[in-house]
């Protein structure tokens, strides 16, 4: 994108985030949903699809503008780049990566508009972690797939028109190559989405089960077409590799937030007549957090540098989702201790902040699953034994 341009979509995303969002985080953690006029200005600013192709009425950004973008958005409540992550990110992707023209013309401007939500439908009760060992099948009736299972914690479940479902096409194949992603709108037969799930933190953000019970889809709905069958967790993966780094700069986006709000409470609270600030401990608080944003902006600015010219698709995003996601965990943890007793009382923003944080480190893959990925990449074959 144009350099001018780009400048200009980060002003404008910066001014909706801090003018309009910031003002609504209360109201969104206490009714738990985003307000309609802050969803339709994110339509309108293109939101939707910053990260999809232009062809398709996306900004079609590169992974290096989309982290400075993202960096924007993470300054506020994670829900709102969960309300339109997904259609950017991993669902989105799925169509970008692995389908036909046919599949992408159909969906992606809707997608990109905001007209339909997205759901990136790979994790079950038992396949989490390991992707590969998922059990949802689907089994061929003449031209037409059957697909049974269960998925969990599918984001945007409860809102999506359409749920981008990962199955087992074979049954013999090996557990990775078995596997192909189909395409299922809302309202099919046999398709349930379950309640909202009760969380930690990061309220706005729905997540639910979804239920397949004989779900009947024509052979035009396996992503990818004739030549899709197999290739769904290839696809899957390299869509992951991408939303780690788009993670990363969120949790460091929001390690951002909680450093201003750590400056702002020492500046302003006085203890003995003076602010804290002024206490050695507290600077040292606040210098480290300061410390771990810096590596942790640095690190993804790299990791998305090194995405978009191919150099590294697979180490860089989960260092930089490992580092930010543990990173931004540290500088939650102080800001509520900078904040003393305040930081653990309801409506105070570090409060809320803390417990939204924690869950970067286990979606998109865990802390754990990132070491793995970046240990048995440096090792090679000596890391199996």
């Amino acid at each position: 994108m144009d350099a001018t341009v780009f400048a200009a979509v980060l002003g404008e995303t910066r001014r909706f985030v801090r003018d309009r969002v910031v003002p609504a985080e209360a109201g969104i953690e206490e009714k738990d949903e985003i307000p309609e006029d802050i969803r339709q200005a994110a339509r309108e600013l293109g939101l939707f699809g910053f990260a999809l192709p232009e062809e398709h009425g996306g900004l079609g950004l590169s992974m290096t503008e989309e982290v400075q973008l993202v960096f924007e958005l993470g300054y506020t409540t994670p829900a709102l780049r969960s309300m339109f992550g997904t259609n950017n990110g991993i669902a989105g992707h799925v169509l970008v990566v692995g389908g036909t023209p046919e599949q992408q013309s159909q969906w992606l401007p809707r997608i990109t508009s905001g007209e339909v939500i997205a759901s990136f439908a790979l994790t079950e009760p038992e396949a989490g972690s390991d992707p590969a060992a998922l059990t949802t099948r689907a089994d061929r009736e003449g031209t037409d797939w059957v697909l049974n299972g269960v998925k969990r914690y599918i984001t945007n479940a409860p809102l999506a028109d359409l749920f981008m479902v990962f199955a087992r096409t074979s049954q013999d194949a090996p557990a990775g190559r078995g596997i192909s992603a189909f395409l299922i709108p809302r309202g099919t037969s046999g398709l349930t989405v379950g309640p909202k799930d009760h969380k930690m933190g990061q309220a706005g953000a729905w997540t639910a089960d979804v239920l397949l019970d004989d779900v009947r889809v024509p052979g035009s709905a396996l992503v990818g077409g004739a030549t899709g069958e197999g290739r769904g967790l290839r696809i899957a993966m390299g869509c992951l590799a991408h939303g780690r780094v788009h993670i990363a700069a969120l949790c460091v986006g929001l390690a951002e937030r909680l450093v201003d709000e750590s400056v702002s409470y020492a500046r302003e609270r006085r203890q003995s007549g003076r602010p804290i600030g002024s206490f050695q401990l507290i600077q040292g608080l606040i210098a480290d957090s300061m410390t771990d944003y810096y590596a942790g902006r640095a690190a993804v600015l790299d990791a998305a540098r090194r995405f978009d010219s191919g150099q590294d698709t697979t180490v860089g995003p989960s260092c930089a989702k490992y580092f930010a996601s543990e990173m931004v965990h540290r500088v939650a943890d102080r800001a509520v201790q900078t904040h003393g007793g305040a930081g653990y009382m309801r409506g105070v923003p570090v409060e809320r902040f803390y417990r939204d944080a924690r869950l970067f480190r286990i979606y998109e893959g865990t802390s754990q699953i990132q070491q793995v990925i970046i240990a048995r990449a440096l090792l090679g074959d000596a890391a199996r034994g």
